[in-house]
């Protein structure tokens, strides 16, 4: 089968093209780019028809590494149940948004540059889904930061887009730093990173617990940084500063999730500890709870977005711990839609106020723009997780497996959903009902097609993707039979809607100001002032080692002064006189006698 290598490569190859080619012609770039991801789509909606032969097979394997016995390493493609869902919401939600740049960034400068980049990133989080190894699986992890460094910091010639690219590329430094640690561990302990070779060779692991919770903690520090879990959350709200598509795509829909599809690619792995499942699911709960608070209090419309996709995340995290895997995938795949529209209806929102964030500067936008209004509905009663849109069917088949495994988790997880119906009833309320708030908002209209077409698109499986007709073929979804927690979840989210509509309706100013939430409960502060009293203060003292004990004492003092020394010592019997010569030949000649016949 090529269809697999043809996804992969051909936006490797529209980047390629954009690069050395067409990026003096920006409108050409955008062609190339999005003809090369349609070209992926409709590979990828192929291969999804074309039946497997087996639960999941190894196409066109490729040696790339051959140690021997040490170490065989190939480049290969995973396809099964779990890639081949990935791979459509990848490669769905990377060619809506690829159309939807089109409108956004139509006057762009930087239009090629943008494309390229686009295309990049569509190719490294295609390598991520298909990855049947460690070792692939971390290049193109690391092929994904990069790209999403470039993207983030689209607008260099801006102070704070470069410094949100710097902040997420460092953060997540830290958490690849333990998922590389994590394969090590894996390699010499089983004497492999192949996954399928994995599942028969994890015996030394099971037979000590100590070192298969270090290992599993491990690699769960991939998915710390790269789907931006506490305590290294504090990247993805920054990482707004990049246009409104890059953050569909990167922090909404695709990169953020990788994080959580690994854990679900690896999970035999991660369950020998019950110890990491553990750690993972509270993790996971902390990070809901603590997001969903954040996003309380925020009055940009993409942070309060990226908070909530931080919450979410930490719904799926949960659900990798608490041992229910295809919930924390059914959630992923549900909500890559819901979020991705949310995040294009913010855009339509920010366009059609002349690039306006704050929403107590907008108001009454549901007369101007009638079909951002009614899609952005739909992608908010999703993510509330109300009773008959995507979100219901995932979000509760996580608390229902918590409310299996433990209470406490399942309460909080209960408090996540209150909040998430409060803060984004409070977003749609704000931005579009009452009046408008400021001129950009009275004069605002209706998005272009190329806008709205995506919208309207993605709103449909914000709706039924949760429907077990719908996401069958994609996800195997387990049924966990009768229970009542469906209608408490519901009861806190009618709840939450409720609060929020009271509150906020006819409101000019936020009736509520609770500064450690708008403050992010200071952990930007906090990492700060830690940096500045240990990596700083331990700067300026090696600088000062440097300066004047390396520098000013060893290399100067010792080195070049005591060679300057001896060579000046050495110049002074460089007399140029032959018989001072013949006179210290002739002394060396006597010390010489000297040292043989008395020595």
């Amino acid at each position: 089968m090529q269809l697999p290598w043809i996804i992969l490569f051909t936006p490797l190859l529209s980047a390629l093209i954009i690069a050395t080619l067409t990026k003096r012609w920006r409108n050409l770039s955008a062609f190339v780019s999005v003809a090369a991801v349609l070209v992926s789509l409709a590979a990828s909606i192929k291969l999804f028809c074309t039946p497997l032969p087996d639960a999941a097979t190894a196409v066109l394997q490729i040696p790339w590494i051959d140690l021997g016995t040490q170490l065989q390493l190939p480049i290969g493609i995973t396809l099964d149940g779990l890639s081949k869902a990935m791979l459509i919401v990848v490669t769905v939600i990377g060619s809506l948004i690829h159309i939807y740049s089109l409108a956004y960034m139509a006057d762009d400068e930087g239009k090629s540059r943008y494309f390229a980049g686009l295309s990049i990133f569509m190719f490294s989080m295609l390598g991520i889904v298909f990855a049947n190894n460690f070792a692939m699986m971390f290049i193109f992890w690391e092929l994904v930061g990069v790209s999403s460094f470039i993207l983030i910091g689209h607008w260099y010639n801006k102070p704070a887009p470069p410094a949100a690219a710097n902040k997420a590329f460092i953060t997540n430094r830290i958490g690849d730093f333990g998922f590389m640690l994590g394969i090590l561990l894996v390699w010499v302990t089983t004497g492999t990173i192949n996954f399928a070779e994995l599942t028969t060779k994890l015996g030394a692991l099971q037979a000590a617990p100590a070192l298969a919770t270090l290992t599993a903690l491990c690699i769960f520090c991939g998915t710390v940084g790269k789907s931006a879990q506490f305590p290294l959350h504090v990247w993805l709200p920054d990482a707004m500063e990049g246009p409104t598509p890059v953050s569909a795509l990167i922090h909404a829909a695709t990169m953020v999730a990788a994080g959580v599809y690994m854990l679900a690619r690896v999970f035999f792995l991660i369950s020998i500890s019950a110890t990491a499942l553990e750690t993972i699911a509270w993790i996971g709960t902390i990070t809901a709870v603590l997001a969903a608070l954040m996003a309380t209090q925020q009055n940009d419309i993409k942070r309060i977005l990226a908070y909530s996709t931080l919450s979410q995340l930490g719904y799926m995290v949960m659900a990798m711990g608490v041992a229910a895997p295809e919930a924390g995938m059914f959630h992923l795949f549900t909500h890559a839609f819901f979020k991705a529209l949310l995040f294009l209806g913010s855009g339509a929102v920010i366009y059609a106020c002349h690039h306006e964030q704050d929403i107590w500067k907008m108001g009454g936008l549901w007369k101007k723009q009638p079909i951002t209004t009614a899609t952005f509905a739909i992608g908010t009663l999703a993510l509330m997780g109300v009773y008959g849109f995507s979100g219901f069917f995932s979000k509760d088949s996580i608390l229902i497996a918590a409310s299996h495994h433990n209470q406490a988790i399942f309460i909080l997880g209960l408090i996540s959903a209150f909040l998430t119906a409060y803060y984004m009833t409070r977003l749609f309320v704000v931005v579009f009902f009452g009046k408008a708030r400021t001129e950009h908002a009275a004069h605002a209209h209706e998005v272009p097609i190329l806008m709205w077409a995506p919208l309207m698109l993605l709103a449909i499986p914000a709706w039924i993707a949760g429907y077990e007709k719908f996401i069958h073929p994609f996800l195997p979804v387990h049924e966990h039979g009768a229970s009542s927690v469906p209608m408490i979840a519901s009861t806190a989210a009618v709840l939450g809607i409720l609060i929020g509509f009271f509150l906020y309706r006819g409101r000019d100013k936020d009736p509520i100001v609770i500064p450690l939430l708008a403050n992010k409960f200071y952990f930007d502060e906090l990492y700060a002032a830690l940096i500045r009293n240990t990596q700083d203060r331990l700067a300026g003292v090696s600088d000062f080692f440097d300066r004047w004990i390396l520098d000013a004492g060893i290399v100067r003092l010792v080195c070049s002064g005591g060679t300057y020394g001896l060579g000046f010592v050495l110049r002074l019997f460089q007399v140029g006189n032959i018989q001072g010569y013949a006179f210290l030949f002739g002394a060396g000649v006597i010390g010489l006698l000297y040292f043989v016949i008395f020595k």
